[in-house]
């Protein structure tokens, strides 16, 4: 695995604690590998055998039911995903693939597991990762149980404004399909959402969107911290 991976792993909270004894046994087994777009990764069900590292690209995060499908989240560099199955050493609950060329580093879970319970400093940063992300799935929770389609989709563009440095013309980075999905909505509703924002500050030109007014679309979003962190 190249050097500069093993430096952009150190530099996540997650591992930057850790003693060099156990990042060099931590990383023993890990290994190295680019995926072309549409490559699913994890299937839900399956055993966590990997602790995943998303270096570049971007994953998805979803689950099938029947002839059904949701976009749970979407994974952007550098993180780890699905960190709760691995330490556990139970089953995937979700499925994972790539949406574009990514790399990604792969830690046997069984390691993982080993240098948590040899490594305070890592036990410790594990347990506050595992407790921002069962924070992110309750806002995620309230985020579609306590606001209309709408509000949700103005808050989700206030969220990708500040994310692509509050630039006022921004690119949708994934599917309308799946950003409806990942919404809670249907392709059609989300498109009708579109034009209901469009007196509210906002114009949608294909993957494009264009925050004309950002006052009057905060206005109508009312973002909260204990939703929108």
């Amino acid at each position: 695995m190249p050097q500069k991976n093993f430096d952009e792993i150190r530099e996540l909270d997650l591992f930057s604690k850790l003693k060099d004894e156990s990042f060099s046994k931590l990383m023993r087994g890990a290994y190295f590998k680019q995926f072309p777009p549409q490559i699913e990764l994890i299937d839900e069900g399956d055993s966590a055998d990997f602790l995943h590292i998303l270096t570049s690209g971007a994953v998805e995060l979803f689950s099938r039911w029947e002839n059904r499908e949701t976009t749970l989240a979407t994974v952007f560099p550098i993180s780890t995903f699905i960190l709760a199955a691995t330490m556990t050493d139970l089953a995937y609950l979700m499925s994972a693939r790539t949406l574009e060329k990514s790399q990604i580093i792969l830690i046997p879970s069984e390691d993982v597991r080993a240098v948590f319970s040899e490594d305070r400093d890592f036990a410790n940063a594990i347990v506050l990762e595992l407790a921002r992300c069962y924070r992110g799935v309750v806002r995620t929770t309230k985020n579609l149980k306590l606001r209309s389609a709408s509000e949700r989709l103005a808050n989700h563009l206030l969220v990708l404004h500040k994310r692509m440095d509050r630039r006022n013309s921004l690119t949708l980075p994934y599917e309308k399909r799946r950003l409806a999905s990942y919404l809670g909505m249907t392709a059609e509703n989300l498109s009708r959402t579109f034009t209901l924002l469009a007196e509210n500050g906002v114009e949608v030109h294909g993957k494009e969107v264009v925050i004309s007014d950002l006052g009057k679309l905060e206005a109508f979003a009312r973002p909260t911290s204990l939703i929108d962190g």
